[in-house]
């Protein structure tokens, strides 16, 4: 009170008395009461109650003090900034001095100062209501203050309690930020401040406030870090206290107090941040920014102070939980029907960064097994626990198992107990986690596929099992979306015959409902995925999507795709009202067809375009092309527009995760922005994302010719342009084995199945056919996705790299990799650049991990094609290596603006880490690998000069290959196992030639292929170099052939076997080039090298086999000591061992003879040798039996003058035949026989290949009548012609020379023959032949059998006689032969029928009415052989 106050009140009063001071009254006190022991004690609590009470400190400490005085006064130290310039001692001094003389403790009075200058500081700023953080001038004030408490107290002259009790007095003006401070300079820690006030949920109000404030000021205040660490420090206290290990806030056991208020704070600061998330608070709203802020106290580096207690494990445990069960209002229906709005990308970004920090601080095993028991012992927020599952199952790849294994034990606890709580629990957790992608989880229809479609699931246990199941489903059918119903209908669960009820009710409720919701299974799409949770694709904008899917397959096979054929079959309904509109739309025709205009065709030639549709279509489209100058330009620009759309959210989602990978601190992110990239994916590409499993498909793409439409190549040029551009910018600041999990996880993201095929589409356009124009920032990015997709090649599918596809297709690295190719110097080049970039990048991303992974990232073809570049085009590559480099990969060096490529090739190639590498098997560049990449190479356009060319090759084969032990790639010296292994590929390069790698237009002849003129001249040295070496000595056993043989023999057995067009066709293709190589080569290959000594008869077995079983080859002569001997021991040989070589001498001998005649001369000077001229004689002999005069003697044997005779009436035609024929005489009783053989043969030749030859055409016609003609000679002499139907290999017969002058097929093919001519025969005079009767009924059988088999198909139908129909068509010639069988057989004599029985009993599937009028004629008596000649003599 001031001596004025004190004045005023005096003079006011009437009694002229004033008040007395503070001393005056205690002294009157002290007086008027008896002394006793405790009144002294009584009397200062008396006074410290009254100081407390006092609330103007000021005012009292001058009525104490009186007038001013030149010593310190106690007043001074209330006001912060006299603090400052007073030592801490002096005012000790002081506040002692006075204490003593108020009768108080120092530490009272001390505490009531430094409480008193805080409420001043507070307020000084003006209303601190909605502040938490001091200014500037505020903090320097505290500071002081600050310095003074701790004076005090280490000199016991303060009072922690009493300072609380009067901070808590003035609660309303205390900012935060000063407890804070207190706390942090030991003054009073935050636990004594909080524990002195006895109203707790006071306490946790203030708190609260405070938190909010604390948390809404983080962002924008000047004082962030003051801020953050205040946050930091409040939240481990709590954490701390609230959560430690004995406590158990479930128990009914009284807590501690500050244990239970940091409790309380903590669990209602994660209420209000649920309840503001529930709310739909908006962007930069208080309410968010003080959720963000909160959720941020989640992040690990929070409680690194903490890592030796389990407090903040329960603490984010118990989180958790909360958050799972935080209002569970959400009955299981609305799960059903709602959580395909609950995926991560759909959740909202806060709750799901907060999943993943709680994530963190739990093992995947551990957050699936607190999710099961949370299931099991709450309610549950079904929104909040289905979000929780996508984020576990996009964020921890190590959970997505897990959760698989979680789903099977419900599943099957489910089945045990009739359990609807874990059934419901595991479709839905099924079904969510199925939204995240194929890459994440498999999809809902493959999971229900597996789970119910076989009888080893659960519910094939009993019928209670299935009435279970079928009950669960059909309580479903109202709430569930269309998709799952469908995947259930075409994905049926196994169920046993007798239960076929249960699924045929559930089938009936599920598509009664699907009539409700008017979505019909007949307007399903031909491709439309089941396994995803979206909405239904409307049937219009499907059946677009159906028509790109169909022309795409069609122009990969070349056929109408089976699920048009099957939609226009089996669900015309949609086939006809959308598909066909949908491909039918109008648009101006290309000059050249196009894939759409030839699956329109074939579907026209197919009938399955109604003629009235295709003839609107047509119209439509003339009136477009007279309409096409007016409506390009606009409809460009709505395309633009259109494709512009989509595009935006995804190149936004694309920046905020580039802004996530360039920041080292928001690493944790990436996943949460990859998956947002994927939901926005759906979108740009215009449908909804097929989330089938993609693992055992195949993509279907054209390497030749890839295409893509306009969005999704924008699509895939953005996706590919945002990861070139991150990895440039990430490798500015960080190596790849330190940018974090942006880059795989991107890729990922890009392996969908809608969307892997459009990728790798594009980067077969950029690395096939655009490689060498790619920028440096291309061919690295392009690098590093690679290798991450290589990283992924375990879930992606195979992709087919051939026409027709193989049956094992490459996986995607391989195909990547096979996208790169040597043709000429510019693709060399960037090959070189390209395989150095992806190898580096492995070995900078893995360098830290085991051998294993490195190489399961990196393909064996790209190591082996950087192996052949670089030793193609470096000659210091091929020298011995120095000590091997122990240099980084050259990864960084190649990110520089001036990158020296080759340098850094080179360095890569000396380095430690990469040549260990090289020494794993997968990665050993063997003498195939080499041999299969030398052969791209296009000569003209090659990087190396002819000179440089040949030394490379020369040095690879002798020098770096031959030497090399075979384990390690190489020969093991041996040069003919070198050869044997180049004419290996060279056949593997022709037969691929006809693949993606080629043209289809290729020339079939080996020497036209690109690149492999060269390889094959050093197969000629080679093989050259082999017959240079010494002959056998006599003594040796003759040589068992060439070793070129044996690769062919292995070959052949290799191939299909069958007779069907494509087996026949593929080894067709491998003999021409068996054909061109021999011709190649030198002729000592075929006959074998002669025996040192006289000459012998070479060794001509392994030849005669290849003739025998695939080829019709003219041989060429060795030289050896005597040509005309050997000659004559080889062609005496073929006689009986491969007759078909002189036959097809006979063929061929019009342009044969001058050749070989000059040839025989020039190089010989001497006549032909005698076999030769016995040909010679042969064919003259045919030539003079068609002309007027009369015929020259028929040279032995006869079957080749038949054949030289033959041939001549194959070129003369059927009216000099007839006349000529007469005149052969009884020599020509033999002759005649061979020569309807061969008739036989030209007759189904010319059903076989109707197109051969122009020196032998001979359409069928003319063929049957040759025959006919030739069988008309026979039965004039009554020579028997049967026999060609009865030939066996046994015996020295004529089996063993004709069935080795006809191909296996034709031999098969008799029957067909047989019966085609049959109408042409005396049927009398066959009737009356005991063999007759068998032969007949033998080749009626083989017919059969030959059309069940389908060998009957390759024949020609074109060619029908002109007096009878069908003899052309197999079916028609069955039935033929069947009547003329049923006519003959009762005609037969008796003694016909003695090989029938065991002719039937060999034939199960013998016609039924054949084999009755077989059997009733055979039991007839004697008297019903009618036919037999009577015996007159």
């Amino acid at each position: 009170m001031s001596d004025s106050q004190v004045e005023g009140a005096a003079s006011t009063s009437g009694l002229g008395s004033r008040k007395r001071r503070w001393t005056e009254l205690l002294a009157g006190r002290v007086k008027r009461q008896m002394y006793s022991p405790g009144t002294e004690q009584k009397l200062q609590e008396s006074a410290v109650h009254l100081l407390r009470r006092h609330l103007n400190l000021n005012d009292l400490l001058l009525e104490v003090e009186g007038a001013p005085r030149k010593t310190l006064c106690l007043n001074q130290l209330i006001d912060p900034e006299a603090c400052t310039n007073l030592s801490s001692s002096l005012i000790g001094s002081a506040l002692r001095d006075q204490a003593s003389r108020l009768g108080v403790p120092v530490a009272v009075l001390s505490s009531r100062m430094v409480a008193s200058s805080i409420t001043q500081i507070c307020v000084s700023d003006g209303e601190p209501s909605h502040r938490v953080l001091l200014s500037a001038e505020q903090r320097k004030k505290l500071s002081s203050l600050l310095e003074v408490a701790q004076y005090l107290l280490a000199h016991s002259m303060f009072s922690r309690f009493s300072l609380c009790q009067q901070l808590w007095e003035v609660q309303g003006s205390l900012l935060l930020e000063v407890v804070w401070q207190l706390h942090i300079q030991n003054v009073v820690s935050f636990q004594e401040l909080l524990e002195s006030h006895a109203d707790t949920q006071a306490t946790v109000a203030w708190l609260f406030r405070n938190l909010c404030l604390l948390c809404e000021e983080m962002e924008a205040s000047l004082y962030s870090d003051i801020a953050s660490a205040m946050l930091s420090d409040l939240v481990q206290m709590f954490v701390l206290r609230g959560f430690q290990k004995n406590s158990d806030l479930r128990r009914n056991v009284e807590p501690e107090q500050m244990g239970q208020l940091a409790f309380v704070v903590l669990q209602r600061m994660l209420i209000f941040a649920l309840e503001a998330l529930a709310a739909g608070m908006q962007d930069g709203s208080p309410q968010h920014k003080v959720v963000k802020c909160w959720f941020g106290v989640f992040c690990g580096h929070t409680y690194d102070r903490m890592i030796s207690t389990d407090s903040p494990k329960r603490f984010f445990s118990h989180t958790l939980t909360q958050v799972l069960t935080h209002k569970p209002v959400l009955r299981v229906s609305d799960a059903v029907q709602m959580q395909k709005e609950w995926s991560f990308a759909k959740t909202h970004p806060l709750l799901t960064g907060l999943y993943r920090r709680l994530f963190t601080m739990l093992s995947p095993e551990e957050l699936v097994g607190h999710l099961q028991e949370v299931l099991e012992t709450h309610e549950v927020n079904w929104r909040h626990v289905l979000s929780c599952v996508s984020t576990l199952v996009i964020c921890l790849p190590e959970a997505q198992q897990l959760v698989k294994d979680w789903v099977a034990r419900l599943l099957a606890r489910a089945f045990e107990n009739c359990d609807l709580d874990s059934m419901v629990t595991a479709f839905l957790v099924v079904r969510q986690a199925a939204l995240e992608g194929p890459s994440v989880f498999p999809s809902y229809a493959d999971w229900f596929q597996a789970s119910f479609g076989s009888s080893r699931g659960s519910h094939c246990c009993s019928k209670k099992t299935l009435v279970f199941l079928f009950k669960f489903l059909s309580d479903l059918v109202p709430f569930e979306a269309p998709r799952y119903m469908q995947a259930h209908i075409l994905h049926p669960p196994l169920v046993p015959s007798k239960y076929r009820s249960l699924l045929t009710d559930y089938v009936t409720l599920a598509k009664t409902r699907l009539a409700d919701l008017k979505v019909s299974l007949e307007n399903m799409g031909l491709y439309e995925d089941l396994s995803s949770a979206r909405d239904v694709t409307e049937p219009r904008s499907q059946a677009h999507q159906d028509v790109e899917k169909a022309i795409a397959v069609f122009e990969h096979t070349g056929r109408i795709p089976s699920a048009v054929m099957e939609a226009s079959i089996f669900r015309r309904p949609y086939y006809t009202a959308h598909f066909l509109p949908a491909l039918l739309t109008p648009r101006v025709l290309p000059k050249t067809p196009d894939p759409r205009a030839a699956l329109i065709e074939s579907l026209r030639r197919a009938d399955k375009i109604p003629l009235s549709l295709y003839s609107a279509y047509c119209q439509a489209c003339s009136t477009a092309e007279e309409k096409k100058p007016e409506s390009a330009a606009p409809g460009t620009k709505v395309e633009a527009v259109c494709a512009e759309g989509p595009l935006g959210p995804l190149a936004a989602a694309l920046r905020e995760l580039r802004a996530a990978m360039t920041d080292p601190t928001q690493y944790d992110v990436v996943a949460a922005r990859v998956a947002v990239v994927s939901e926005r994916l759906d979108a740009a590409l215009g449908r909804a994302e097929e989330d089938g499993s993609s693992g055992g498909s195949q993509i279907q793409l054209s390497v030749l010719t890839p295409g893509l439409e306009q969005q999704e190549r924008e699509v895939a040029d953005l996706l590919l342009t945002c990861f070139c551009q991150n990895l440039i910018v990430a490798s500015g600041f960080a190596s790849p084995d330190r940018q974090g999990p942006w880059a795989s996880r991107l890729a990922t993201a890009m392996c969908g199945r809608r969307l892997l095929p459009v990728v790798l589409t594009r980067l077969c356009q950029l690395l096939r056919h655009q490689g060498p124009s790619l920028s440096a920032s291309h061919v690295l990015g392009l690098a590093a996705l690679v290798v991450h997709l290589a990283q992924s090649r375990s879930v992606l599918p195979e992709v087919p790299v051939g026409l027709p596809a193989p049956a094992e297709g490459l996986s995607v690295a391989e195909f990547l990799s096979s996208l790169l190719t040597f043709r000429t110097s510019e693709t060399s080049l960037f090959c070189l650049k390209f395989c150095t970039a992806v190898i580096s990048y492995s070995l900078c991303k893995y360098s830290s991990l085991s051998r294993d992974t490195l190489c399961g990232c990196l393909s064996p073809a790209l190591v082996k094609k950087f192996q052949f570049i670089i030793l193609r085009l470096f000659p210091e590559a091929r020298d011995p290596l120095c000590p091997e480099d122990t240099a980084d990969p050259p990864w960084r060096p190649l990110c520089r603006p001036s990158a020296d490529w080759q340098q850094a090739a080179l360095c890569l190639w000396k380095q430690r880490t990469f040549r260990e590498l090289l020494k794993e098997k997968e990665f050993h560049l063997t003498y195939r690998d080499w041999l299969r990449l030398e052969l791209e190479i296009q000569p003209e356009v090659d990087c190396l000069s002819d000179t440089e060319r040949w030394d490379f090759q020369q040095w690879a084969l002798h020098e770096y290959f031959l030497p090399k032990p075979s384990a390690a790639g190489g020969c093991d010296g041996d040069l003919q196992v070198a050869c044997a292994v180049l004419v290996d590929v060279l056949i593997d390069f022709r037969q691929s030639s006809r693949s993606y790698n080629y043209s289809e237009n290729s020339d079939l002849v080996l020497s036209g292929c690109p690149g492999n003129r060269d390889i094959f001249s050093r197969l000629q040295e080679m093989a050259a170099g082999l017959e240079r070496g010494p002959a056998a000595p006599r003594s040796c056993s003759p040589p068992q052939g060439h070793f070129l043989f044996g690769v062919f023999r292995r070959r052949l057995q290799a191939l299909a076997s069958g007779w069907d067009v494509a087996a026949r066709l593929q080894r067709q293709r491998e003999l021409l080039v068996y054909k061109w190589i021999l011709l190649g080569l030198p002729p000592s290959i075929v006959v074998g090298r002669p025996q040192a000594g006289r000459p012998a008869a070479p060794d001509c077995t392994e030849f005669f086999h290849l003739v025998n079983s695939e080829l019709g080859l003219l041989i060429a002569c060795s030289q050896s000591g005597d040509p005309s001997l050997t000659a004559d021991l080889v062609l005496t040989a073929c006689q009986t061992e491969c007759p078909l070589v002189l036959t097809s001498a006979l063929s061929w001998w019009p342009r044969l003879e001058p050749e070989l005649r000059s040839r025989w001369r020039r190089c010989l000077q001497g006549p032909l040798p005698q076999e030769l001229q016995r040909l010679w004689e042969a064919q003259r002999f045919g030539r003079s039996c068609l002309l007027p005069d009369t015929a020259s003697p028929a040279p032995g044997p006869a079957w080749l003058s038949a054949a030289a005779l033959y041939f001549e009436i194959q070129r003369a035609g059927k009216d000099r035949v007839k006349s000529q024929l007469e005149r052969l005489g009884c020599q020509g009783e033999e002759l005649l026989v061979f020569l309807f053989f061969f008739s036989l043969m030209g007759l189904l030749s010319s059903h076989l290949t109707p197109h051969g030859r122009p020196h032998q055409a001979v359409d069928t016609p003319k063929a049957l009548d040759i025959c006919a003609e030739i069988l008309g000679c026979l039965e004039k002499r009554r020579v028997s012609w049967l026999v060609l139907f009865q030939l066996t290999e046994t015996g020295g017969g004529l089996g063993h020379v004709l069935l080795r002058l006809a191909p296996d097929q034709y031999v098969r093919l008799l029957p067909f023959a047989f019966y085609s001519l049959l109408s042409y025969s005396d049927e009398d005079a066959l009737i009356r032949e005991d063999a007759f009767l068998h032969v007949a009924v033998d080749m009626y059988l083989k017919l059969i059998r030959l059309f069940v088999a389908g060998e009957t198909s390759a024949l020609s139908t074109v060619a029908r006689s002109r007096e009878r129909r069908g003899q052309g068509d197999p079916v028609g010639l069955i039935t033929e032969a069947r009547r003329f069988l049923l006519r003959s057989i009762p005609r037969c004599p008796k003694e016909s029928f003695s090989n029938v029985a065991e002719l039937l009993a060999t034939s199960a599937d013998c016609d039924p009415d054949v084999r009755a009028a077989l059997l009733s004629r055979q039991q007839a008596g004697p008297d019903a052989d009618l036919y037999r000649e009577p015996r007159l003599f």
